[in-house]
């Protein structure tokens, strides 16, 4: 046995907590005697150091030892429990098993099944500590693009490790701004294919008649428009990764040509009746539930089963704990650093605001605002609105020469006044509300798609357009 286990007894029979501790001392662990469950977990919760065994009858003088478990579950939490029950009582040994005891003992108890079961728990909880101890020394804040050193992430990235090298297809979900392309790009760097070249295509930001073009490529003459010959990504990705991201938004009949090329490793350019061969890994994520599309008729459920070899799903920012901060701190040196600008560490309390925001749109959401910040802000404190997430703190009040005209909200339940919109042209109208509904949705134009019952597509020719117009204007 391991002379280093300390075991907690809690037996209210004198004579038996005697021979128990007098057993246990004999094999070299180092043994306290409590008598009733009010003791006990005082104990338990006071011990410079835990228990790696506490030896717990299940009938005590004060309490019942099932609600003893359930009342303090730190007992289990830092400690190997063994139960010890009467013939009679199986059945609430085995429900002390599932409210986390490790075995159990029938009385009367043999030395040698004592002294076994206790050095077993015991053992194992030392190796559970240790194990624990290292994973809090191996501990990554950074991991190819990424910043974080919450359990979630932790398990991200050994996903990525561990999915890296295969061959099959890895289907990333999560919701928008957390990150999925850069978990395909993760996975493309410390692959095998790592010299080869990383094409990422967003099947919402195309539109449908030239996402199999853009996919797939043309030949020269194929439809109008077409005036030479284009490879497309998935040629272009030959022998690297082709990230396919919203892979949701692509239509049906794409879907099919998809999974025939993911199902043969062949693609036919629009316009050519000669397949070829290509030798790249797929990437694919969306920010749906994949299910539920599968579910609505929007998603194939072959494709669906084909691409989901190896999913990974990304946790959302408010999941991810003390992230925030080091995320935050992250962003303001990298855009202090951009802006040539000094500013202090982030403080405590400075992370608490942010911490109490709920970040619907994510890391990217908190990568614009502490953009927005830095920029706003002179130093060497930095300056965050009452609302990190970008709304307008409490009590501020523009001059009335620079506030624009006050608009409706988007999601007001009243109708809009007729004075709402006085003075803009209908393309100013349909800006603000597009732009109001990608806000409203955490940035996710998908989202702001289906809430405006339009086609991504559609929101990214128009933003695209629009930041044209407006860098032409400056």
């Amino acid at each position: 046995m391991n002379s280093s286990l300390r075991v907690l007894v809690v037996e209210d029979t004198a004579s038996l907590a005697l021979t128990f501790a007098g057993q246990l001392e004999a094999a070299g662990c180092e043994v306290d005697v409590v008598g009733d469950g009010t003791e006990a977990r005082r104990r338990v919760e006071h011990a410079h150091q835990p228990y790696d065994v506490v030896l717990l009858d299940l009938k005590l003088p004060d309490c019942d030892g099932l609600q003893l478990l359930e009342m303090a579950p730190e007992f289990v939490e830092q400690s190997s429990v063994v139960v010890i029950t009467a013939d009679g009582s199986i059945n609430r040994a085995i429900q002390a098993m599932r409210l986390g005891a490790y075995d159990f003992l029938v009385k009367p108890v043999a030395p040698e099944r004592l002294t076994t079961t206790v050095s077993r728990a015991g053992e194992r909880r030392v190796l559970e500590r240790e194990v624990s101890a290292a994973r809090r020394m191996n501990r990554r804040e950074r991991f190819h693009g990424f910043v974080g050193a919450s359990d979630a992430m932790q398990a991200v990235y050994r996903a990525i490790e561990n999915v890296a090298n295969s061959k099959a297809t890895v289907f990333v979900t999560g919701e928008s701004g957390t990150g999925k392309e850069v978990t395909a790009e993760a996975i493309h760097q410390i692959s095998d294919r790592s010299n080869g070249n990383f094409v990422a295509i967003n099947c919402g930001a195309i539109p449908e008649n030239l996402l199999e073009s853009e996919l797939f490529g043309h030949v020269k003459g194929a439809f109008t428009g077409a005036l030479e010959n284009r490879v497309g990504a998935a040629k272009e990705a030959d022998g690297g990764t082709l990230f396919l991201d919203e892979i949701c938004e692509m239509e049906l009949k794409l879907q099919v040509k998809l999974l025939r090329f993911l199902q043969t490793g062949m693609i036919q350019r629009v316009g050519s009746s000669r397949p070829e061969a290509v030798n790249v890994r797929v990437i694919c994520a969306t920010n749906r539930d994949p299910a539920a599309e599968v579910a609505a008729g929007r998603f194939r459920e072959d494709l669906f089963y084909r691409l989901s070899v190896l999913p990974i799903e990304l946790p959302p920012l408010r999941q991810r704990g003390d992230d925030i901060g080091l995320l935050a701190q992250s962003f303001l040196d990298r855009f202090a650093a951009e802006e040539n600008k000094y500013f202090q560490p982030l403080d405590a309390e400075l992370i608490g605001q942010i911490q109490r925001h709920s970040w619907p749109g994510n890391v990217r959401e908190l990568q614009n605002a502490m953009r927005r910040a830095v920029v706003m802000s002179a130093g060497p404190k930095l300056a965050l609105p009452a609302s990190p997430g970008g709304d307008t703190a409490p009590g501020a009040n523009p001059s009335a020469s620079t506030r624009e005209p006050a608009l409706p909200t988007a999601d007001s339940d009243t109708p809009l006044p007729p004075s709402g919109f006085d003075g803009m042209t209908l393309e100013q109208i349909e800006r603000w509300a597009i732009e109001r509904a990608i806000e409203r949705c955490g940035g996710s134009i998908p989202a702001a798609a289906r809430a405006l019952d339009t086609s991504p597509s559609t929101l990214y020719r128009k933003r695209e357009r629009w930041a044209d117009r407006d860098s032409a204007t400056d």
